[in-house]
């Protein structure tokens, strides 16, 4: 047989086989350090944790990501949305299930979805698909005092913030566009804030918030209730 010369690739393999689990640390540590999580805490003007605020970003280094659509619901429990704000991708199906002993009669105007849903318990038939970003304000014909809203967004990142708490993950590091929305917001507009990430991000927000609007009827002495 014909001997193998020194300098052959030949031996190397063994070397290179040794060196396989330092490589893939390290690719799994340039993984990791091109990704972050945004963190934010919300208070309201007196200092109380925030809730049914939506976190989200629009863009990361001037480019928009592409939402997948998802499955969600809003219920409706003694007289009110539950969730009384909730967060789609556009696209997305919702379906709007009626838990109360009586009955509703959900419907919206709003630009970015109008429907009805005649008065009715249980779950409907079909969920609705809400296929443009925009927000949804929701009603009932019979229960005027129930409002609820669907904010439909154009972006995989985002958050529903409970308890005056958001986090978002998986986000490629850059320049990130973060808005932060609450149907009470004194500005009446989504709070705008641009941050340079490199790494896990924790962010803390003071929103200015009208008063709560939303009263709660009290039944009719001997009338009837649908």
């Amino acid at each position: 047989t014909r001997p193998v010369p020194e300098n052959s690739m030949v031996p190397a393999l063994p070397r290179l086989l040794r060196l396989l689990p330092a490589l893939s640390l390290l690719w799994l540590y340039a993984t990791a350090a091109s990704s972050a999580t945004l963190t934010m805490r919300l208070t309201d003007q007196d200092g109380n944790a925030v809730e049914d605020a939506v976190l989200y970003i629009t863009t990361i280094d001037g480019k928009q990501a592409a939402p997948a659509p998802m499955q969600a619901s809003v219920d409706q429990v003694d007289e009110r949305f539950v969730p009384h704000v909730r967060a789609i991708t556009s696209g997305s199906s919702v379906s709007f299930p009626n838990s109360d002993h009586i009955r509703h009669h959900v419907y919206s105007f709003s630009e970015a979805g109008t429907f009805e849903l005649p008065l009715y318990i249980g779950i409907p038939a079909e969920p609705l698909v809400f296929d443009k970003a925009g927000l949804v304000t929701l009603g009932c014909n019979i229960h005027d005092h129930m409002l609820g809203y669907v904010l439909v967004l154009d972006t995989p990142y985002f958050a529903e913030v409970a308890a005056g708490s958001a986090t978002i993950s998986d986000l490629p590091t850059g320049k990130w566009a973060v808005e932060v929305w609450h149907p009470r917001l004194a500005q009446e507009t989504a709070l705008h804030l641009t941050v340079d990430a490199t790494a896990d991000t924790t962010l803390q927000q003071q929103l200015e918030l009208r008063p709560e609007r939303m009263v709660r009827r009290a039944p009719r002495r001997g009338g009837s209730r649908y």
